[in-house]
């Protein structure tokens, strides 16, 4: 389980968009039964529900710009879960965990699966083209 890097989002490629997806329901139903305990995911639980709900929205968001189709009423019901704690969604709300060092753990996360032949060559050149800059700039480590 990861919630990948929002600044991630645009460029993951399409399957592991849809990937993500399934994440984020699956972590809301664990959640919701009070059995997520995964270490790359559990933090979620440390923050208001708005922040979970603002990655999901971001997702949407993503799908929306590809003509992905998503099942509107598994969204309906994510929102729901998370409106609990009321607010408007914004897509700039994000965990303090998604830092500069975070991304970086993605991006070589993504590196070794385009090294591994799990993303074409075209997927890992937008990855790189579009995030490369922000981790070599960074002193956040």
């Amino acid at each position: 389980m990861r919630l990948w890097h929002y600044k991630l989002i645009p460029y993951l490629p399409k399957d592991m968009l849809v990937s993500q997806w399934r994440e984020c329901i699956a972590i809301k139903r664990q959640w919701e039964k009070g059995t997520l305990k995964h270490r790359l995911v559990s933090y979620v639980m440390n923050y208001n529900k708005k922040y979970f709900r603002n990655y999901i929205y971001n997702v949407v968001l993503e799908f929306d710009k590809r003509h992905i189709n998503f099942n509107e009423k598994l969204y309906e019901e994510l929102i729901d879960f998370c409106f609990e704690d009321g607010g408007v969604v914004s897509c700039n709300l994000m965990y303090p965990e998604h830092n500069t060092r975070y991304l970086q753990q993605c991006y070589y996360n993504l590196q070794e699966k385009y090294d591994r032949g799990i993303i074409t060559n075209d997927e890992w050149q937008l990855i790189h083209k579009n995030i490369y800059g922000e981790i070599v700039r960074s002193d956040d480590f």
